[in-house]
């Protein structure tokens, strides 16, 4: 959609009617979209698309609009001059405005699917607030303990985080990766199962496998048993994906990739190439831009492909 004018142009016979018109679209449009992003929805009694978009818009806007989104609806009979000077040849048109600019929009219907994609796009270019900064830097710090092997301080990092902001999927997923890595796998349950079950998240997926990787490993009491066993037969690749996942759970993580790439060069396609899907979930656990998941996988493209 092509950009339109960034202000409203004044014409010299107005309405009492009009001018409040234009001066609270300067106002909850151009001025309030300095520092949030609004969308204007252009509408009309008799349009039925547009009462069929409007919920959707409502709906994406409450879950995913962050606090950061207005919506302001002009309806083009009431309102025909805004509607002009914007040239709306048909409804719904929606616009969406930042630093005081029209920066993109659609005309008809859309999905509720396609319009959080839009709207998450244009709100990542807004800059962020001295709270949203100071949110992800408590986060940063919450995950670098994670990382550090600090899982008890880590989950009550997360679960402050939580406390204050119950609407982010990716803490509630934080909480429960360092919750699973206290070995508290019954309350990492509990955390996952209150997050909406079609989050797609990255963060999400990543938690929800490594709870699926806790609840199917073996006690790490386990691991001399299954090495045992792996040692006398090399090719119980069972034992190795076992073993592999006892590893994994102990932190022995370059010793979980190496049993299953063993495994994988002896026989890939052993149960339906069970070892490659193993070591592709211990991957996701991970999280894909970890850098022992990016050299694990350098590994296993390697090992297919060479």
């Amino acid at each position: 959609m092509e950009q339109q004018v960034a202000s409203l142009s004044t014409p010299s016979a107005m309405s009492a009617e009009d001018r409040a018109a234009v001066e609270a679209f300067r106002h909850d449009v151009l001025e309030t979209s300095l520092d949030h992003l609004v969308l204007v929805r252009f509408t009309a009694t008799w349009c039925s698309p547009c009462k069929q978009l409007a919920p959707i818009i409502d709906k994406v806007i409450a879950e995913h609009g962050q606090g950061r989104t207005r919506q302001v609806v002009i309806d083009i009979d009431q309102q025909r001059l805004i509607a002009e000077q914007f040239r709306i040849q048909s409804v719904p048109t929606v616009y969406a405005f930042l630093g005081g600019n029209p920066v993109d929009g659609f005309v008809g219907m859309k999905s509720e699917r396609e319009i959080k994609a839009f709207l998450e796009r244009l709100l990542a270019a807004l800059p962020p607030t001295a709270e949203e900064s100071s949110v992800e830097e408590m986060l940063a710090h919450a995950l670098a303990l994670l990382d550090a092997g600090e899982a008890l301080p880590a989950a009550d990092a997360f679960a402050a985080l939580a406390h204050e902001h119950p609407e982010r999927a990716d803490i509630a997923a934080g909480h429960a990766r360092a919750l699973l890595a206290a070995g508290q796998i019954e309350a990492a349950r509990t955390v996952l199962a209150a997050i909406p079950a079609d989050s797609s998240e990255a963060a999400v997926l990543q938690a929800r496998a490594a709870l699926d990787l806790a609840e199917s490993a073996a006690p790490a009491t386990e691991v001399n048993a299954l090495e045992q066993r792996v040692t006398a037969d090399p090719a119980d690749h069972q034992a190795r994906i076992e073993l592999a996942q006892a590893l994994f759970a102990t932190g022995r993580l370059d010793e979980a990739a190496d049993q299953l790439l063993a495994s994988i060069a002896a026989d890939r396609v052993w149960n339906e190439g069970a070892a490659r899907v193993q070591l592709l979930k211990l991957i996701e656990a991970r999280g894909l831009s970890d850098p022992w998941s990016a050299a694990t996988r350098r590994k296993l493209s390697h090992l297919l492909f060479s």
